[in-house]
């Protein structure tokens, strides 16, 4: 498989930074989310319950809800501490979603209704172990886009994104309202005092949208490069089905499995600890970016925990890809691993004059 080249890529908007995989192709236009019905998520969980154990595990529906509400309603409903509700990601409020969530066996007997309107408990199960951050594949996506302009331009796009991948950039939500949480992010790096009181959480935010800001960069100077979809040697390699790391020793024998999106190419989320680095010219691309950034020598490490660092795949798979039309409204459902935002593969299909802003994080 030939990978894109810089032609493929197109012109960007000046108020949507990123480049994207499918520039060169026309965007379908259409509105996204006028209402929590547009946008459903389904987790795809990484484990089934068991059947027996010391947890129940309950399938939920919500609809207009954060995730944390519901965790806080069924720590009530159970008579147990917040810390002893399990979730494996944070779903959108203004989206239908289905999750799990797990709490004590002791506390069976949990209500159907808890108390919140558009919460629904669908189906328990004893389980084994109380879920975790992260425990989960990824998630189903069905969305609607209102009033479509041009609906026959989406194959070609999804098409292209089956062949290549979705180019697996943070999405615009991960840097906060005002966008600025990067900047905040390196403020901190920089041992600069920001206004107000910044807790722990927004702590952990501001540093991790810095880090995605800098992948993004990354990720899009491969992308305009033409180097997107290509095994580099000194490339640090990540596997689909495992998530582990190699280093790109051979070109030839790399190449094809990343032609099959089997592994990945991946960029940094820059730390002080992180393991493998690339080597040769990918990796001083990679230091010359953090170089530009002008952070003192120890900076990373002086964001302790939260900047030890870790490898993002530069491309995800897409998966159960399917489309349907009604009228001037197009359905669109598929699959994406955790981790990477919906609104990404939506921006590359609508191509909106502005970066989609909505439920998108499948974590």
């Amino acid at each position: 498989m030939t990978s894109p080249g810089p032609e493929a890529v197109g012109p960007r908007p000046k108020d949507a930074p990123w480049p994207r995989l499918t520039g060169g192709l026309p965007g379908t236009g259409g509105r996204l989310k006028d209402m929590p019905e547009d946008f459903r998520v389904e987790e795809v969980p990484a484990f089934a319950p068991t059947g027996t154990g010391e947890h129940l595990w309950l399938w939920v529906e919500k609809r207009g809800r954060e995730t944390a509400e519901v965790a806080r309603a069924l720590a009530r409903a159970a008579g147990v501490d917040m810390r002893e509700v399990g979730y494996a990601g944070l779903k959108d409020r203004q989206a239908v979603t289905r999750q799990a969530f797990t709490v004590p066996w002791r506390a069976a007997g949990l209500p159907g209704d808890l108390g919140l309107e558009g919460v629904q408990v669908l189906r328990t199960e004893r389980t084994e172990r109380k879920l975790r951050a992260g425990q989960l594949w990824g998630n189903a996506f069905s969305v609607r886009l209102r009033e479509v302009a041009t609906p026959e331009a989406a194959p070609a796009v999804l098409e292209r994104l089956g062949r290549f991948g979705l180019p697996n950039y943070f999405g615009p939500q991960r840097f906060g309202r005002g966008g600025d949480n990067a900047a905040r992010g390196r403020a901190l790096l920089l041992g600069q005092r920001l206004p107000g009181r910044v807790d722990r959480l927004q702590r952990r935010l501001y540093l991790s949208a810095y880090q995605a800001l800098l992948f993004n960069r990354a990720l899009a100077a491969r992308l305009v490069s033409g180097q997107y979809g290509r095994a580099l040697l000194g490339d640090v390699l990540r596997k689909a089905d495992s998530g582990g790391l190699f280093l790109c020793q051979d070109v030839a024998m790399d190449q094809p499995r990343v032609d099959t999106l089997e592994v990945s190419p991946t960029g940094p989320m820059f730390g002080w600890k992180v393991k493998p680095l690339p080597t040769g010219a990918v990796g001083e691309a990679e230091a010359q970016l953090l170089e530009a950034e002008g952070l003192p020598e120890g900076a990373l490490r002086s964001g302790k925990g939260e900047t030890e660092g870790a490898r993002r795949p530069y491309a995800v798979p897409v998966g159960a890809v399917e489309m349907g039309q009604e009228g001037q409204d197009v359905w669109l459902s598929f699959r994406l691993p955790r981790g990477s935002y919906a609104t990404v593969l939506l921006d590359e299909v609508v191509k909106p004059d502005a970066p989609l802003v909505g439920p998108a994080q499948t974590d």
